[in-house]
């Protein structure tokens, strides 16, 4: 994890809040720092994980976790972490024969828009462990990344159907967290993926949106980070917070800095 990132948003693996659904979101910029260090947050939270990982391998997130102090290896072996490697998964679902529904068994139905196999999936991943077992902390859904549903022939509204009915489950009956990357293609005739970004959206308690520099790349400043805590619908309520932020990716870390303050150019 990015201890950089974990001042900006005020929180550490000893003091997790529950029942939040954050929304990851990348624009003309690669997002999936962010994906690695709720990751490793998580794990190093002691929290029971499930990852749902349509982008990269195993092997990838594994290699990212070393350098960030975590081993997915370990986490799998001892029950803490239920991996779903969507890359090799698919092929599971056209050349071998199932018992039950696979969690992507939409792959290979006419109806693109049935993600109950793969809400059963997460759902029985993250049930509470009986009392003989290891207790971990409140359960996490992680899904990187729900643009790649759209590209397979996946609606918006049966992605954000799989979200709803993953929060209820997730969020409210278990008290867990959920954190979940979408692209923002940029693209104002893409429907579909404007329906999406706005329903998470409406959906989040947090939102982390890296964007690429208008002015174009940059070897000392990567991206910006834009930061919108929502505050909950009601009368006497505050109103939503945002910050901005610009950033520079190392080896280990992210450096956080204002917007026109990068160390390179003081």
């Amino acid at each position: 994890m990015f201890p950089e990132l974990n001042n900006l948003l005020n929180t550490t693996p000893d003091r997790v809040e529950q029942g939040k659904l954050t929304l990851l979101c990348d624009a003309k910029t690669d997002g999936s720092f962010l994906v690695h260090h709720f990751l490793s947050f998580y794990l190093k939270a002691n929290c029971k994980v499930c990852f749902v990982a349509l982008i990269q391998s195993f092997t990838h997130y594994n290699i990212v976790g070393q350098k960030l102090g975590v081993s997915l290896t370990t986490a799998r072996e001892r029950g803490q972490l239920m991996f779903l490697e969507g890359l090799k998964s698919s092929v599971d679902v056209f050349f071998r024969a199932e018992e039950k529904p696979h969690p992507l068994q939409f792959l290979r139905e006419a109806n693109a828009g049935n993600l109950q196999p793969l809400y059963e999936f997460v759902r029985e991943a993250l049930q509470p462990v009986d009392q003989g077992e290891t207790a971990w902390r409140c359960p996490v859904l992680l899904v990187d990344n729900l643009s790649v549903l759209l590209s397979l022939g996946v609606g918006a509204v049966a992605v954000l159907d799989f979200i709803h009915y993953c929060r209820a489950a997730v969020c409210c009956e278990l008290q867990g967290n959920m954190v979940v990357l979408a692209h923002d293609s940029g693209d104002a005739e893409d429907e579909e993926n404007d329906i999406l970004l706005n329903g998470l959206s409406h959906q989040s308690h947090l939102i982390l949106r890296a964007e690429g520099l208008a002015t174009g790349f940059c070897r000392d400043v990567h991206g910006q980070l834009r930061v919108l805590w929502r505050r909950p619908p009601q009368p006497t309520a505050q109103r939503d917070r945002s910050l901005t932020y610009q950033y520079k990716i190392q080896d280990k870390s992210v450096s956080f800095f204002a917007k026109g303050l990068s160390p390179a150019v003081l």
